[in-house]
């Protein structure tokens, strides 16, 4: 029959980049009783909850406390002692507690510390200080809290999964390829892939957006004539936006020639607020400097 358990079933799950983890356990309480060392006896295999053993899915590869580990759904155990503990990743994922726990089955052990904390009384997972790339997971009771740090190459997993959605719907329009070029660029990997993805986008419709694109890996690649001469060709076709952000992009390196973009998109955008205030920002960039004449 269906009743309800002592220890109550949970999940918690957390996005690390595009990464998604997520943990399967029951939640013991203390009731008064003495945990570690008695309810959960030091040198035995525990299953790191209640009822059937802890589990742990990883959508893409990660690294466990430095330790690679691919995709896939584990059994979470642990070796708990009195300094420190071990977490076990078992290939196994379907045991009733750790009773069936087979070493020849690991898939990887880690080492950790545990760590004094405040009082839980029904045991707990949290993810600490979740990033894009990486979370701290904890189990938490009683007193005390087992952490262990998970990272993701999110990245590589980024670009992987841009491969993917590029042999979709996505590959009959410029925007999905200037974006994924953009995106590979950003994060300063795979360039030459990022080179032929804006070369597709421009192919199905050049515009001021994917050039920019492209003379910024032409920059990336040491050819900066061929970036200027890129983008200046492209300048006429320029909206609004697209001239801030060029003007931003010059401003990280040469002030003098970004007050002559944002000149320019005062000029073509005069009842614009944002036009004039990121040509005063380039200009007080430029206060301790000596304008060109065609500046002041």
């Amino acid at each position: 029959l269906t009743v309800p358990q002592p220890s109550q079933a949970a999940s918690v799950s957390q996005t690390v980049g595009l990464t998604e983890i997520t943990i399967s356990y029951h939640r013991p309480r203390i009731q008064g009783r003495k945990v570690w060392g008695e309810l959960v006896p030091y040198g035995e295999v525990w299953r790191a909850g209640a009822n059937e053993n802890t589990t742990i899915e990883f959508s893409t590869p990660v690294e466990v406390e430095g330790h690679a580990l691919p995709a896939g759904r584990y059994g979470f155990h642990t070796l708990p002692s009195a300094g420190s503990w071990q977490l076990i990743f078992s290939s196994v994922d379907a045991n009733w507690g750790s009773f069936a726990y087979d070493a020849k089955e690991d898939v990887l052990r880690v080492e950790v510390k545990p760590e004094a904390a405040p009082h839980e009384e029904a045991l707990a997972y949290t993810f600490d200080d979740a990033t894009a790339r990486e979370t701290t997971i904890a189990l938490r009771w009683e007193k005390l809290r087992i952490p262990f740090k998970v990272t993701v190459d999110t990245p590589e997993v980024v670009y992987q999964s841009l491969k993917r959605e590029l042999r979709g719907l996505s590959q009959f329009f410029w925007q999905p390829w200037n974006q994924a070029a953009t995106t590979l660029l950003t994060s300063k990997i795979h360039l030459d892939d990022a080179m032929i993805w804006v070369d597709k986008s421009i192919a199905i419709q050049k515009n001021f957006a994917n050039s920019f694109t492209k003379s910024r890996l032409l920059a990336a690649r040491g050819d900066a004539a061929g970036a200027k001469k890129l983008v200046d060709e492209a300048l006429p076709g320029a909206n609004e936006a697209e001239l801030n952000a060029y003007g931003y992009q010059l401003l990280a390196g040469n002030a003098a020639d970004a007050v002559v973009i944002f000149r320019e998109n005062v000029k073509r955008n005069p009842k614009s607020w944002n036009a004039h205030d990121s040509l005063g920002e380039a200009l007080a960039a430029l206060v301790d400097i000596e304008l060109p004449d065609a500046l002041v």
